[in-house]
Parts: structure tokens; sequence; C-alpha cells
């Protein structure tokens, strides 16, 4: 029986942190370990990488459109003067690109699901990693990945089922996928509905509260449940749709009454059991480099081999042309670079004050740059959170989980939900939604995916479902 008690879901108390710390916590690498083996047969990352591109193709191809047309400085993005995709848009991009309005729609949703492309208001611009996307295989695979993760965004959920009993099969899904991924060929609907079934059964009974009164199959002193449970539904339906939907995105092909993982199906499932990231390695000689790939260059280091680098690289051009690239690498799209060029301009100190300060208006470095001016003022970092709104903190956390999501593990995910300063999650996901970050849905559908708990994960995915579509 489902049980019907709201869980507590009151985040646990912590010290506060420095919000301008967060960003650090992306750097800090683990003691080392030999690197895990994917499975034999599995194909090398350029393949996989090529398999996502094709797969992706359509979702890329609408992404550059909506960059060329689209993009800040074009003619007429609609009629009605907004750059989303309204009606008038929809046909105008269908008929550019020789599509119906419908797979037009489709390709878009899942560009941006896959972190192609970024609404922000009533305009639209293309993700970093569409910018990476011909000569970085890890970006492409990681925007597939993102895609995977949101497969049950990629195909509406059947009619006539309880919400309860949508979201116990999405939880559901990761153990019939792993199960999928040790066999390694073909398995019978059925064998995987039997798996289903026991996995929910199992969520269920996880979830029961203790203790019980004697046969009455409630927690002592809970009044009986209003409703009929949505334990008794039927899960063949709904694994229909799973396995339609995963089919979707690409992760496994279903006919004929089975089903199989593609190769990229596998590899995703493996990265998932492994709980490690696709990450592009540094280039060498980040003195040399521009601004961009010497951050990219820094990301891996711990804080104080990557200052040592910043110092080098600032020592080695002139302070002004040093700042201007920072600030610029700053307003791109990856996270992760925002925060760590804002980390290179407190080693720059003084001489970056003019530029930080003209930056504060831009919302997406604002946060960034209160929290700079803060400490350059001589507030304590751990107080300089302070300065900030509860929405500009809010955007910031969504920031930074977007880097998390995007350069870190899942355990790390789940460890900055702890640094909200909503003292619930209900509150932190209503503040996340009303934020406005173009990241929200990603974040939202990552931070589900990667946390333990069913009943939070089951709340986020509802949240990244209303954001996705604008509920």
């Amino acid at each position: 029986m489902t049980s019907r008690i709201p869980r507590d879901s009151r985040l646990r108390l912590v010290r506060p942190r420095p919000l301008a710390a967060a960003p650090r916590a992306v750097n800090q690498r683990r003691p080392s370990r030999p690197a895990p083996r994917p499975p034999e047969g599995t194909p090398a990352p350029a393949e996989l990488a090529g398999m996502a591109r094709t797969g992706l193709a359509g979702a890329a191809r609408v992404a550059r459109w909506a960059d060329a047309a689209l993009g800040p400085g074009r003619d007429g993005a609609t009629a009605d003067g907004k750059a989303t995709l309204s009606d008038a848009t929809a046909e105008r991009a269908a008929a550019d690109l020789g599509l119906s309005t419908a797979q037009l729609r489709a390709d878009w949703d899942t560009a941006r699901l896959a972190g192609l492309v970024e609404v922000h208001g009533d305009s639209a611009r293309p993700g970093w990693r569409l910018r990476a996307w011909d000569r970085d295989d890890s970006a492409v695979l990681r925007g597939w990945v993102a895609l995977f993760d949101a497969w049950s965004l990629a195909c509406p959920e059947p009619d006539g089922h309880e919400p309860a009993a949508v979201a116990e099969v999405v939880s559901a899904m990761p153990q019939v996928l792993s199960f999928l991924q040790l066999s390694a060929g073909p398995v019978p609907v059925e064998q995987l509905l039997d798996l289903l079934q026991q996995r929910v059964t199992e969520l269920r009974t996880e979830r029961c509260e203790v203790s019980y009164e004697s046969g009455t199959g409630q927690p002592a002193g809970a009044p009986a449940p209003a409703d009929p449970p949505a334990g008794d539904a039927p899960l063949a339906p709904l694994l229909d749709w799973a396995l339609r939907a995963l089919a979707t995105v690409g992760a496994l092909t279903y006919g004929d009454g089975q089903a199989t993982l593609t190769p990229l199906g596998s590899w995703a499932v493996w990265v998932k059991l492994e709980q490690i990231c696709v990450a592009a390695q540094s280039p060498a000689g980040n003195i040399e480099q521009s601004a961009e790939d010497m951050l990219r260059g820094c990301a891996q280091l711990r804080p104080n081999a990557a200052r040592a680098e910043y110092r080098a690289w600032l020592a080695a051009r002139p302070v002004g042309s040093a700042v201007t690239e920072l600030v610029d690498a700053a307003r791109g799209d990856d996270a992760l670079l925002r925060g760590l060029a804002f980390e290179a301009l407190r080693v720059v100190g003084a001489p970056a004050e003019p530029d930080v300060r003209a930056v504060v208006e831009e919302p997406a470095l604002r946060p960034y740059a209160l929290l700079w001016l803060a400490e350059h003022d001589g507030v304590d970092p751990e107080d300089a959170h302070e300065v900030l709104t509860r929405e500009e903190a809010t955007w910031l956390w969504v920031d930074t989980a977007a880097a998390v999501a995007d350069h870190g593990e899942a355990p790390m995910l789940v460890r900055h939900l702890e640094s909200a300063v909503q003292p619930t999650v209900p509150r932190l996901l209503d503040e996340v939604r009303a934020v406005g970050h173009p990241r929200t849905v990603q974040v939202l559908v990552a931070l589900a995916a990667a946390h333990p708990d069913p009943a939070l994960a089951k709340a986020v995915r509802r949240a990244a479902f209303q954001v996705h579509t604008g509920g």
C-alpha cells in the first residue's frame, strides 16, 4: 500500500557557507584511483560521440537555426517581437528547415533538454555545448546524457494514471536499465515487467513509516487514507511508456516484445553505475591559452594549484586585456567557467574593480560581482553572501548546480543541495522555479537523477516537468 503520509522534506541544517566558495567545490579532487574501464565491447568515446551527434542532429540543426535567426541583433524573430518558439516562430523555423511544425517543436524540446539551446525569458541563445559540438566529444556526450536523464520528459505519459504511479515507475527504471545493461542483449518485456513490479513494491515498502498497529497497515495513530492507493494500478502501460520514451532519446531499441540497450544507452548506464563523469582533458600549456581555455585547464586543479596557474597566466599579459578576457569568459554559457573566472579575478585584485563594477547590472554576473566586491571591500568571505538578495542567492545556487551537473559527480550535486539558503526542499523548488535561470530544467533533472531519496527525487522531477511545460 502506498503511504499517504507526507515525508519531511526539510533540509538538514548545516553551518552556513559562503556561496562564493560553492564553485570551488567543483575543483576538489577525490583521492586518485584507477579509472574504471567500461564493459568489454563498449565503443570508443569518439564513436559514442558520433552516435550521439547522429541522434541529436535534428536538435542541433534547430539550435543552429535559433542561433542565426533569433540571436541578438537579428531582424524579425517573429511578428510579435519575441525570440521564443511562439506559433509564428515555429512555423517560420519549420518552413526554413523543411520540417513539419510538430517535428520542429519536438527537435526544439530535445535541444533544450540536451543543453543545445537556452531560453532566457523572451530570448533564446545557444548553449555552450552547441559551440563545442563539432570539436569536443565530451560536450556532445554530456548533452546526450542530459537528454538521457530527462527521458521522462521526452515522451508524454499515458493518460489515466495517477502521478504517484508514474513517479514510482520513473524511480524504479534505473534498476530496470541496470538489468538491461548487465544482460548485454535483448530482454523480454515480461521479464522487465516482473523486475519493475518488484522494484515498485520495494519503493512502497521503503516509504512505510514505523511503528505499525497490528493488522492496519498504517502508522500508529495515522488517519486512514482519503483516496485509494495507486498500488494496484497496472504497470504494463507505464513500462511501455517508459521503454518508448527511452527509445525516443536513443537509449534502447524496443519492439517484438523485447528491449535492448543501444551502445550509447549501455555506456550511459555504466557511467551512472560507476558515478563518474565524462570530462574533457585539460590542454597542456595553460599559460599560453586564451582565458576560456586556461580556465578549462584549471578546472581539474586544486584551488592552490589553480591560483598559481592564474598568477602565471596574468603575469604573461597586460592586466587590462587579461581582465577583459576573464570577464568575457564569465559571460559565456558554461557556469563552471563563470565561477572560475571570478576566482581568477580575485587573484587580480584591485585592478579588476572597475570591470567588475561595470557588470553588476548583468543578471548572470551580478551575484558573482557582488560577492567579489564585498570581499574586495574587506567583508569576511564567510559573511559575503549576506550582500545578496534571496533571489540573487537562488540564481547563484542554480548556476553553481549547473556547473556541478556539467562537470562534477552525482554525489557532489546532492551535497550542493545543503548549501541552499531555503530551509526546506519545497521552498527551494518554488524559488528556483521563480528565479528563471535558463538551466533550471537541466539542473532539476540532474538532481532528481542523482538523489537517493525517492520522495525528494519525485518532487524535484515534478518541478522540472512544470518548468519544462511552463506550468
